[in-house]
C-alpha cells in the first residue's frame, strides 16, 4: 500500500487520544492516528454502502481488501449488508424462466 505525508491540524483532544492509544497498543503517536484514521474510515464506507451509495467492490477497494472482508467487517459491526431474503426471495421468483402454456 502507498502512502503519503498530508499535514493536518488536530485538536489536542484528538492527539490526547492518540497518546492513549499509543501506550495501550505500544506503538508510535503516528501509527495510533492511522489506526484511528482507518477506524473511523471503516465505518464511513460501511455508512456509505448500507445507504447503497458505493458498492461492495467500490468498499473493498477504499479499505485495500476484499469484498468478503467488507461484509466481514459489516457483520463484526452487527451490520447487514446487501439484500435481506425477501429481496433475494423475489430477485429469483423474478428471474425464474416462464415455462410456455400447455399446447402452446
Amino acid at each position: 500500500m502507498k502512502t503519503m505525508p498530508y499535514p493536518v491540524r488536530l485538536p489536542s483532544h484528538l492527539l490526547e487520544l492518540a497518546d492513549i492509544r499509543a501506550a495501550s497498543e505500544q506503538v508510535d503517536r503516528s501509527t495510533a492516528l492511522r489506526q484511528l484514521l482507518y477506524a473511523g474510515a471503516v465505518a464511513y464506507v460501511l455508512d456509505l454502502v448500507h445507504a447503497g451509495r458505493i458498492s461492495l467492490s467500490k468498499a473493498g477497494e477504499l479499505l485495500n481488501c476484499g469484498t468478503l472482508d467488507v461484509l466481514q467487517k459489516a457483520r463484526e459491526r452487527g451490520m447487514a449488508l446487501g439484500a435481506t431474503a425477501a429481496q433475494y426471495t423475489n430477485a429469483k421468483r423474478r428471474l425464474r424462466p416462464k415455462r410456455p402454456a400447455p399446447g402452446a
